[in-house]
């Protein structure tokens, strides 16, 4: 017995989609295939695909051959048929075998929710690490599909989840794609050096790293921007680019946040997470998502608007402890809250905040906490600094916060607050 739920009325698009998906023994609480598929048409808007229809299918097991059932692909063959469909799109991982079984019945390109996000990061790559890390995983993808996929394989770059190797007739050289699996792993090596090399000298900088974190669209590159704009050497070159939409950026962005108090700290953004999201694509992108193990703090950005904000926030903690960062030092920042019609209370962990990067709401709060949780130990010190010893305060103006500054007979009295680590170089001036 299967759902079928109807899109009506939607604009001609190049590519028409129906997607599918498979309810085993019921195992699937139906808010949670609800929210599943969702996501999965958020996908395929992304992708510049127009969904048409969405079909369920209800199923004691899998169907070794076509994952679904006969009878149901051929229903999807007609509705492609009626509907001048030009794809169909699975939420779960297809075999070689189904996809090309399925093709032969509903007579369209078939792929699965793993195709289309490879697709996705493939459209999306702007760096050379992140077009190498996308064609390794889309490789890896397609290496165990050789034998089923046949056809597919022999389409190069034509539409929808064939974006990417193209020219080298994967349908037929196995042996190709393993060495160009091992030329594209040397240069993501060498790439790596460079990052390490890099990365070294931020540390050595001693400046705090906080990394933001969360799923895909939640707002981390607006959150990164409204930091800019506070931060003392802004300039709207250095601010990234947003957009709403999934994985609007793949690359990391790292930037200086300088604060009015001589505080520093450096600010970076990583990919946003998904559902389901396709392991070889994590492993990929490792190197890349290492930089959180870096970090002294995570901003876990959760859009507050989004009803399915449990799911999402789960799933970025699930890749986090993937990669054995979820013990990190962690603030919740639920963000968008200025789309949120009813009213709320922050709740009592002090781990959590409600903020709108957009509008900016209680970013001087975010800010705050966070300087709580990187801060170094700080003393206030009333210092007392000769004449004759005026490039003290130059000294100090660009080391510590400067409270106050007055001229009196005996020097120049300043009373600062600075690192604790300062005392030894700056106590002998001490007032007594």
């Amino acid at each position: 017995m299967g759902v079928d739920k109807m899109k009506t009325e939607l604009p001609v698009e190049t590519n028409k989609a129906v997607l599918v998906a498979l309810n085993v023994n019921k195992r699937d609480i139906n808010e949670k295939l609800d929210e599943s598929l969702e996501e999965l048409e958020e996908l395929s808007k992304a992708a510049d695909v127009e969904v048409i229809a969405i079909s369920i299918q209800n199923r004691s097991t899998i169907h070794p051959a076509y994952y679904i059932g006969k009878g149901k692909a051929e229903e999807i063959a007609e509705l492609c048929k009626i509907h001048e469909a030009n794809l169909v799109i699975f939420n779960d991982e297809l075999s070689g075998a189904q996809i090309r079984n399925l093709e032969e019945i509903v007579k369209v390109d078939v792929i699965d929710r793993t195709a289309l996000i490879l697709d996705i990061f493939a459209k999306r790559a702007q760096t050379k690490e992140g077009k190498l890390q996308v064609e390794l995983a889309q490789l890896k993808y397609r290496l165990p599909r050789l034998i089923g996929l046949g056809k597919q394989l022999s389409r190069q770059g034509a539409g929808i989840g064939t974006r990417g190797p193209g020219e080298m007739k994967l349908e037929t050289d196995r042996r190709h794609i393993l060495r160009r699996i091992d030329e594209i792993k040397k240069q993501l090596k060498e790439v790596k050096k460079n990052r390490e090399t890099q990365r070294s000298q931020r540390l050595k900088s001693e400046l705090p790293i906080v990394a933001l974190v969360g799923y895909t669209n939640a707002g981390k590159s607006t959150l990164m921007n409204a930091f800019l704009k506070i931060s003392e050497n802004h300039d709207e070159k250095r601010e990234v680019y947003t957009k709403d939409q999934l994985f609007a950026t793949l690359d990391i962005s790292l930037r200086k946040i300088s604060l009015s108090n001589n505080e520093e700290f450096l600010l970076t953004d990583t990919v946003g997470f998904v559902s389901k999201l396709p392991h070889d694509l994590v492993d990929a992108f490792k190197s890349t998502l290492e930089e959180v193990k870096y970090a002294d703090l995570l901003l876990h950005v959760i859009d507050a608007s989004n009803e399915n904000y449990e799911l999402q926030k789960n799933t970025t903690l699930k890749v986090l402890k993937e990669l054995e960062v979820d013990d990190k030092n962690m603030i919740h920042v639920f963000n968008k809250s200025d789309l949120l019609s009813n009213t709320y209370e922050i709740p009592k962990n002090e781990k959590t905040i409600y903020i709108s990067a957009k509008t900016t709401q209680n970013l001087d709060k975010l800010l705050e906490m966070i300087r709580d949780a990187i801060g170094k130990s700080t003393i206030e010190l009333t210092l007392v600094i000769p004449y004759n010893e005026g490039h003290i305060v130059s000294h100090l103006h660009e080391e510590a916060e400067v409270i106050t500054s007055e001229y009196q007979e005996e020097g120049i009295v300043l009373k600062i607050r600075v690192e604790n680590t300062y005392y030894e170089k700056y106590g002998k001036y001490e007032k007594k």
